[in-house]
């Protein structure tokens, strides 16, 4: 029996020292605006059906029972990697913007399928990763 079809990436999290702070570098940086956002999450739309989720490390280490039901608890620890999508016109863009926002710019790949990727870190050290089309055979 073959699993039934999944359709995409729903949300992506990582866990952050200090919230504010990583807020602090999502919206003023990376420019994203919180869908919600209290003392222990911020939700990010990260695109189309595309959510970044920054949960503070430990604050979810029990269960969240709610009206709607109960998510289990998560945690995460080490500096993880993720790609958020942008248009190919806009990467020396960002790259201008990176460098006025004191980020620097660890890494560079111009793959050969077309696409290019620009490596950076977040406060927590998370491996940012910006990418155009042609990085993946389905984008």
């Amino acid at each position: 029996m073959s699993a039934p079809p999944i359709s995409g990436v729903v949300e992506t999290g990582l866990y952050v020292d200090d919230l504010p702070r990583a807020r602090a570098f999502y919206e003023d940086v990376l420019g994203l605006k919180p869908m919600i956002a209290d003392d222990r999450i911020a939700a990010y739309n990260a695109g189309p059906g595309s959510v970044l989720l920054l949960f503070l490390r430990g604050a979810t280490l029990e269960p969240v029972t709610m009206a709607e039901g109960t998510i289990p608890p998560h945690d995460g620890h080490g500096p993880l990697h993720y790609a958020l999508a942008i248009p190919a016109e806009a990467l020396e863009a960002w790259v201008a913007h990176l460098g006025a926002t004191g980020v620097e710019i660890e890494g560079r790949v111009d793959w050969r399928g077309g696409g290019v990727s620009l490596y950076f870190r977040d406060p927590d050290g998370h491996l940012v990763e910006l990418a155009t089309p042609g990085l993946w055979p389905n984008y």
